[in-house]
């Protein structure tokens, strides 16, 4: 409990970092990879869509609800929390805006989830924050197509996403790609070569320099 608690809490602060460094036009992650040379004292944790798995989203709240029984408010916590669960709402909202400075509406757009697993390299999608960003594209009129070369089959309860194969020509007709979930299996230069804007919240694509990346 104590571990994925201190990871929680780590992340979210990390994660409202990334949202101040975007306000002010910095890039976050070289403010960690400056921090991090720091021989001691710091631990480096990186922004990303939100948080997923069957660990760290949910124990800390167990934690939470235990203390309560305790008569004690963890309120560090479920603040912790709270702010981990907005990232998958920061995205869209991200995504909108950037979509909008293209003269483009969400409504009616089309959107490519890249990696609908929970962490790379994995084809478990348990607590993916891919599902609350589909749901939310999906609120928000968009059609949502979905690819992942460790899942073969998804299904989001109160939402829906279309499997899309990884070819240039399909990624051609999509408004927009977000990578969810970066995988070192993946060729991101065919996303980034034919995909009319990308919202990269994992930064695996920081070697890549071009106009169509929306960096996190």
């Amino acid at each position: 409990l104590l571990e994925n608690t201190f990871r929680s809490v780590n992340i979210a602060l990390i994660f409202e970092l990334a949202t101040l460094c975007h306000r002010m036009n910095i890039n976050i992650w070289e403010v960690i990879d400056a921090a991090a040379t720091k021989p001691f004292g710091f631990m480096p944790f990186y922004p990303g869509p939100g948080l997923g798995g069957h660990c760290i989203p949910i124990d800390p709240f167990y934690l939470s609800w235990k203390a309560k029984q305790s008569g004690f408010d963890a309120r560090f916590i479920e603040l912790a929390g709270a702010i981990n669960g907005d990232m998958p709402g920061y995205v869209v909202v991200r995504v909108s805006e950037a979509l909008n400075e293209r003269k483009k509406c969400l409504n009616g757009s089309k959107i490519l989830i890249m990696g609908v697993s929970y962490k790379k390299d994995i084809d478990d999608t348990r607590e993916s924050p891919a599902f609350d960003i589909i749901r939310l594209l999906n609120r928000m009129g968009a059609d949502v197509y979905w690819n992942d070369p460790f899942v073969e089959k998804l299904e989001v309860e109160n939402g829906s996403a279309t499997f899309l194969e990884y070819e240039a020509g399909n990624i051609r007709e999509m408004d927009c790609a977000i990578v969810v979930t970066g995988h070192t299996a993946v060729d991101y230069s065919v996303l980034v070569e034919n995909c009319q804007m990308v919202f990269d919240s994992r930064n695996v694509l920081k070697k890549f320099d071009s106009d169509r990346i929306v960096r996190m």
